[in-house]
């Protein structure tokens, strides 16, 4: 067995009868977690539905016995075990509580809800129809940071005192809808900014955060106050309740000399940790460690780690899991957006 498939081997084993999934939203993607997903042999695509025909007829490729359905209504209707939401994030909160209610699992794309209240809404009902959710923050899944935070909880860095985070992406996104508020639920932050809080938190076992700072900036200037506009570069500071600071910053189109930067890296009193991307790629990462001026390559691409979090939650749903209370932490990750975009007031036009 290679090492990624050990780092990343489940012990549930898959069922006789597959889980019974359907498919909202199949762009790129959806199909890629979709192709992720049915290679783990733990479900099987019983229905698919995208406002585009030739989105819908591409996933159908991957699974020829599955319907073409009109409607998140039509979905439901199929006599489904779980639901797979890839669709715009003004939508997410919405679609999944309604398939929750109907007794169906939900794996959804990030952001869950574009506001802290919209993410517990969906936790919340998942609570109440007792069924698995996940959200798709993969980058915990690359075998990079899942040997950072193995390490930091070994206590092999000794007291974890400061983390710096990065996300920088050269293009930005290529859909209209990210660039208003009222549909995105904010710029870079949201897109992008998610995943490096969620990284450092998880990394941290989840810690009590004191107090968030922020600013942000859109074309290179402070934020002004319009409902509609949103970031293309933030930086925010989290200062844990025992005294270390996370920083954090990302951005959409940075002038930065290659595709991407991501980075996230750990200080602690006894070592120092960090993931980062090579080349400017936005699929392959090494893991280093930090020992005084020395440094050590942990691991190298490749890892294949893009579909690992939508086939985990694939496999635990067919082996009968339910709610789990680890989804709270998406609350939790979406508190501190709502504080970071709260504390960067815009400044007013004029």
């Amino acid at each position: 067995m290679r090492m990624n498939e050990m780092l990343f081997e489940r012990t549930l084993s898959v069922p006789s009868k597959p889980a019974r999934l359907g498919f909202l939203g199949v762009g790129w993607i959806g199909r890629h977690r979709m192709q992720a997903i049915l290679e783990t042999g733990a479900a099987e695509a019983v229905a698919i539905t995208d406002p585009s025909a030739d989105m819908a007829a591409e996933a159908k490729k991957l699974a020829p016995d599955a319907l073409l359905v009109g409607s998140l209504d039509e979905l439901l209707a199929c006599d489904l075990d779980g639901i797979v939401i890839a669709t715009p994030s003004a939508q997410h909160a919405e679609q999944a509580i309604k398939a929750l209610r109907a007794g169906a699992a939900v794996f959804c794309q990030k952001p869950l809800g574009r506001t802290a209240e919209e993410v517990a809404a969906v936790v919340g009902a998942a609570k109440q129809a007792d069924r698995l959710l996940a959200v798709d923050l993969s980058y915990r899944h690359t075998a990079a940071m899942s040997r950072i935070r193995d390490v930091i909880r070994s206590g092999e860095l000794g007291k974890v005192f400061a983390a710096d985070l990065v996300f920088h992406n050269a293009y930005g996104p290529d859909k209209t809808w990210f660039y208003d508020k009222a549909l995105s639920g904010g710029g870079c932050l949201m897109d992008l900014g998610v995943h490096l809080i969620d990284m450092a938190l998880w990394s941290l076992d989840f810690p009590a955060i004191a107090s968030v700072s922020s600013h942000l900036l859109a074309a290179g200037k402070p934020m002004v106050a319009d409902a509609h506009q949103v970031e293309d570069y933030a930086v925010v500071m989290l200062t844990l309740e025992d005294g270390a600071v996370i920083r954090l910053s990302c951005s959409w189109r940075l002038q930065a000399g290659r595709d991407a930067i991501i980075e996230a890296s750990f200080f602690g009193t006894d070592g120092g940790m960090s993931m980062r991307n090579v080349d400017g790629s936005f699929y392959d990462f090494a893991a280093e460690h930090f020992l005084g001026t020395s440094r050590k390559t942990l691991l190298e691409p490749p890892d294949d780690w893009g579909g690992r979090a939508a086939a985990d939650w694939a496999r635990r749903l067919a082996a009968g899991k339910k709610y789990t209370s680890a989804c709270e932490q998406i609350v939790k990750v979406a508190e501190i957006i709502d504080r970071a975009y709260a504390v960067s007031a815009p400044l007013e036009p004029g």
